[in-house]
């Protein structure tokens, strides 16, 4: 389906949610036998509803000073050369799927079970997409800005009854021979001597990474996954260098657990001396490593941390991890251009937040006088404040994300001076957005934890930010809350709402690309085991 740039995509967008009257936007074109590809690359924005792709929309086309070149963003290169529907995302028997269910279901085109890795429904292992693509003598690729064991590389690659089994996960992935492998978490694939600064595993790891990664382990168990990946052909990368270099399977850990947020990367992408390399960069590596094989390959690109931005209500960081999924997809494109055989798939796993722009009774607007004939005789005066675009070169211009506001500089300061008024003063340093002290006083409000459950991984603490409404949907009881009471501060000044601090059962978009019979079946409103099926089915038996 070929759709005009910005008027269809931003119509499907409105679509989307309301689940009606898209049919229009659908092809025509039937297809009685889909085509074969040699090579499928699946992007999934983890956390990326038609929400997020409308923020980095609003950005390119609007904000006065974007830096999106001819205010044309890749999402709008691949709905006007491929095709764009939307799918459900729920897991089995649930309303609202998490990551792990979510990438399962896309991997396998099966119907799996919350916080399951690689199983159905039942808790049977299902074979994914990357594990057939191997089996047919193709080579096979993960890439993501997060750990390569975090969920959704590991619904591709593992088979595991919890998300949580990290070790275990490692583990998989190396048994099921994956060629290439970049991107964080180096902490589960070293064993638990490295911890000791004087063993010689130790000293070892410190001369292949180059001193580029934090060397410590959350293994229980000796096991040295590195060691056995140089034992079966892998070559080693822990820094951008080391990756350029590197040939044949590659296996590229690059930090101990996640890469860097969306505003260090945009902070430090053009300088020299940068070590860790851009999700663009691992992208392209993969991708000239992959190609190399004449059977073709499939490869799985996750730009993870959108979904942290939605977890933690940070709109500023949240654009940055648009624009880098952006970047990445651009260089796919102009990597598949003019190709026969390659189908791209982008989507997402679900939507995270429930993010919006929204009109507001705050700051309204003046009278003003506007040339046209209608207002010779009065002036033009909205009834509320419908958002001003210069709002959007404002959260650009956030020079850290909220993570790192409270973790890596309120926190670290002495208990004694971890007051509200230095908590506006890095705030106000940080963001274009200001806080009074008063704001940051409700910021930093503690109260019991309601939801207090011993022993659970996010509801354990006793004493936690003072959330207020809607308390429940924050479900990380922790003093990460202070993000989201921070982004609550803020909203009015961004035009920005909120809905939770985690998932939702918004609808996502699919954009597919690719010979014009093999995507034609990923059209109308599917759900993810249809897109992973069809996936599946894209690259024969």
């Amino acid at each position: 389906m070929r759709i005009g740039k910005h008027g269809a995509l931003s119509g499907l967008l409105a679509c989307s949610l309301a689940m009606s009257g898209c049919s229009q936007l659908q092809s025509t074109q039937e297809t009685t036998e889909t085509a074969k590809a040699k090579n499928v690359i699946m992007i999934i924005g983890d956390g990326m509803g038609p929400q997020q792709v409308g923020l980095l929309l609003s950005y390119a086309q609007q904000a006065p000073n974007s830096v999106i070149k001819d205010r044309t963003t890749a999402f709008d290169r691949i709905s006007s050369n491929g095709q764009m529907s939307i799918s459900m995302t729920n897991a089995n028997n649930v309303l609202v799927t998490d990551s792990a269910a979510s990438a399962t279901q896309l991997a396998t085109g099966k119907y799996s079970g919350s916080e399951m890795i690689g199983a159905d429904k039942d808790g049977n292992t299902a074979e994914s997409i990357l594990e057939k693509a191997k089996r047919m003598g193709k080579s096979t690729g993960l890439v993501s800005d997060t750990r390569i064991t975090h969920a959704t590389p590991a619904g591709f690659a593992a088979h595991q009854s919890h998300r949580s089994k990290e070790n275990e996960i490692a583990v998989d992935m190396l048994d099921n021979d994956v060629d290439v492998m970049l991107s964080g978490g180096l902490r589960y694939w070293i064993p638990k001597e490295a911890n000791d600064k004087q063993s010689a595993v130790r000293k070892e790891l410190e001369q292949l990474t180059e001193g580029t990664v934090r060397i410590k382990s959350k293994r229980k168990d000796s096991r040295n996954l590195i060691k056995e990946a140089q034992q079966q052909d892998y070559a080693l990368a822990f820094n951008r260098s080391q990756m350029d270099k590197a040939e044949g399977k590659i296996l590229g850990l690059f930090a101990y657990s996640a890469l860097p947020d969306g505003i260090k990367e945009t902070k430090t992408k053009n300088d020299p001396n940068r070590t860790i390399p851009t999700l663009k960069e691992m992208s392209a590596k993969a991708i000239d490593s992959l190609s190399s094989n004449e059977n073709g390959f499939f490869l799985m690109i996750e730009a993870g941390q959108i979904d942290w931005a939605g977890h933690y209500n940070d709109t500023g960081t949240m654009l940055h991890e648009m624009l880098r999924i952006n970047e990445t997809l651009e260089y796919v494109l102009d990597w598949a251009k003019g190709r026969d055989d390659t189908v791209v798939i982008v989507t997402a796993d679900h939507e995270t937040g429930g993010f919006g722009f929204s009109y507001s009774a705050n700051d309204l607007p003046h009278s003003r006088d506007l040339p046209g004939d209608v207002f010779e005789e009065q002036q033009f005066k909205p009834a509320f404040n419908f958002g001003d675009v210069s709002t959007l070169d404002k959260l650009y211009a956030q020079k850290s994300s909220y993570a790192d506001i409270f973790y890596g500089k309120f926190d670290s300061l002495k208990k004694d001076q971890q007051t509200p008024e230095n908590l506006a003063k890095i705030v106000n340093e940080e963001t274009e957005f200001d806080i009074t002290e008063e704001q940051a006083s409700r910021i930093l409000a503690t109260e019991n934890n309601r939801y207090y459950t011993e022993g659970h991984k996010y509801l354990s603490s006793k004493v936690v930010p003072k959330m207020g409404a809607n308390d429940a949907f924050f479900v990380y009881q922790t003093d990460d809350n202070r993000q989201n009471l921070l982004a609550r501060e803020v909203a009015e000044g961004q035009n920005v709402v909120w809905a939770t601090g985690t998932h939702t059962s918004t609808p996502v978009l699919v954009f597919t690309q690719g010979p014009a019979n093999t995507v034609a079946p990923f059209k109308g409103v599917l759900h993810h085991t249809q897109v992973g099926q069809k996936a599946i089915d894209a690259l024969g038996n």
